[in-house]
């Protein structure tokens, strides 16, 4: 069930923020200025709140439907008057093996630009103070929020990079003590693997929607954010490999931790059957001597200290053997 939404309007004018908190319905007059563009931020949107949206602007149906719904595919589609852009925030609990994802979602005109929050759990703050803290941006027009909203959610990739990587770095080095890890560790460790799934599953998508933005072809971009634009798309490259370096570390810890476990349990069977040897020479001794047949020695002490002598000595070499050859 959707919380209740709530609007953000912004106006700028020549790159300059000129108003904010006016009505949704006012938009149309802002932008009756051709110097005028405006940012409208809804959070956890209803129809009707979209509708009202739609006629202002003009969004199509189609978009419309795909910022109602949820877990969309981080994509870029192109309609006659807008761009549409759905991506995925995420935020890493490695204490409850989940990843929180938040849909954020952005239509993108050359004089406005809306994005649309599902909830609270991507918060608007960081985007507002990120647009706030480059003013010289904002002469370029909607682009600019485009650009501090993507800056703020691979920011976010990175910190959930970071914690994955400190993750498995902290398991890496667990797998080698020595105790191996119990059956809950290895249920958390399952559960972040899951969750690192699920963000490469992210990632590249997200690529490919940033990279279909900065073709020149489509006009998003200006010149002077360019730069800006490509540097987001490097981290992302820099997310997209350490994503791919991630799992190949979690196979290799997989396949690690797979023969550690074999090499323990050959271990345990080498020293309980080389304590078996051992335990069975006195057995088959005594076995031997208490037969009810006569043999040498059999009811002299000499038999006794015999068979003791021979007992002891047969266990200490077969211990001294398997000392040698670290069996035991």
């Amino acid at each position: 069930m959707r919380a209740m939404s709530n609007f953000m309007t912004r106006a700028y004018s020549s790159g300059k923020l000129e108003s904010e908190g006016f009505a949704v319905a006012d938009v149309s007059d802002q932008l009756e200025r051709d110097d005028v563009y405006v940012w409208v931020d809804v959070s956890s949107p209803t129809k009707a709140d979209l509708r009202q949206l739609a006629d202002e602007l003009g969004l199509h149906e189609l978009a419309v439907e795909d910022a109602l719904g949820s877990r969309q595919r981080p994509k870029l589609d192109h309609y006659q008057t807008h761009l549409f852009l759905s991506s995925r925030a995420v935020t890493v609990d490695l204490e409850s093996g989940e990843l929180g994802e938040s849909q954020v979602d952005a239509f993108i005109n050359s004089r406005w630009i809306v994005t649309v929050r599902d909830g609270d759990e991507f918060p608007l703050d960081p985007l507002v103070a990120r647009c706030d803290r480059s003013p010289d941006l904002a002469v370029h027009g909607p682009s600019h929020i485009l650009y501090a909203l993507l800056d703020v959610i691979v920011d976010d990739y990175f910190d959930a990079i970071e914690a994955f990587d400190d993750y498995y770095e902290e398991v890496a080095d667990r797998i080698f003590a020595e105790h191996p890890l119990d059956p809950s560790q290895q249920r958390d460790w399952f559960g972040v693997r899951r969750m690192m799934v699920r963000f490469h599953r992210l990632v590249v998508p997200m690529r490919e929607a940033i990279s279909a933005i900065m073709r020149r072809e489509h006009g998003i971009v200006p010149e002077g954010l360019y730069p800006y634009f490509q540097d987001v798309y490097d981290h992302m490259i820099r997310i997209s490999e350490s994503s791919d370096s991630l799992r190949d570390l979690v196979n290799t810890i997989v396949e690690t931790n797979l023969s550690l476990r074999d090499y323990r349990q050959n271990l345990v069977v080498k020293r309980v059957g080389s304590w078996a040897a051992i335990i069975s020479v006195p057995a088959v001794i005594t076995g031997y001597y208490g037969m009810n047949v006569p043999f040498p020695g059999s009811g002299t002490w000499v038999g006794v200290v015999g068979s003791a002598a021979l007992i002891a000595i047969s266990s200490i070499g077969l211990y001294l053997v398997f000392r040698r050859r670290d069996w035991l």
